[in-house]
């Protein structure tokens, strides 16, 4: 059976694999992760999807990275 992105339960260890999809489950964990400033845009959603094996806590790492001064 395939993860629903749209309503199963998230976590840091949730894998992102080729069925990942940006849907307002995976943005509300994301904000609960990153703050109320998170956003996606385009070079990160393309880092997402670029093949490499990760997780959810990689994707929330990833993004507080790109936002350090």
């Amino acid at each position: 059976m395939a993860f629903d992105w749209h309503s199963e339960t998230l976590t840091r260890a949730t894998p992102v694999d080729k069925h990942y999809k940006n849907t307002q489950n995976v943005r509300r964990f994301m904000l609960e992760q990153c703050g109320a400033h998170f956003t996606f845009d385009r070079d990160f959603m393309a880092w997402i999807r670029n093949g490499q094996p990760k997780n959810l806590g990689d994707v929330a790492d990833e993004w507080t990275r790109r936002q350090a001064p």
